[in-house]
């Protein structure tokens, strides 16, 4: 079962990037990437929030292995 959680080896700021592209099978640079380039047409702020909103939703790696 695939469970979405934020990294702990593959984080810059919280690690939600990292988590999302964990859960896709992708490269972690390509989910920051799209994350930068969302920032331009949907302005900064959402983008910022949604982010945040992830850091404290989402559950650690180390919770979810437990």
């Amino acid at each position: 079962m695939k469970r979405l959680y934020r990294t702990e080896h593959d984080r810059k700021i919280g690690g939600v990037c990292g988590g999302v592209a964990q859960y896709f099978n992708i490269d972690s640079t390509v989910v920051r990437i799209l994350f930068l380039l969302l920032m331009i047409p949907f302005a900064i702020f959402p983008v910022v929030i949604a982010y945040a909103v992830g850091v404290f939703i989402m559950p650690n790696e180390s919770d979810v292995r437990q």
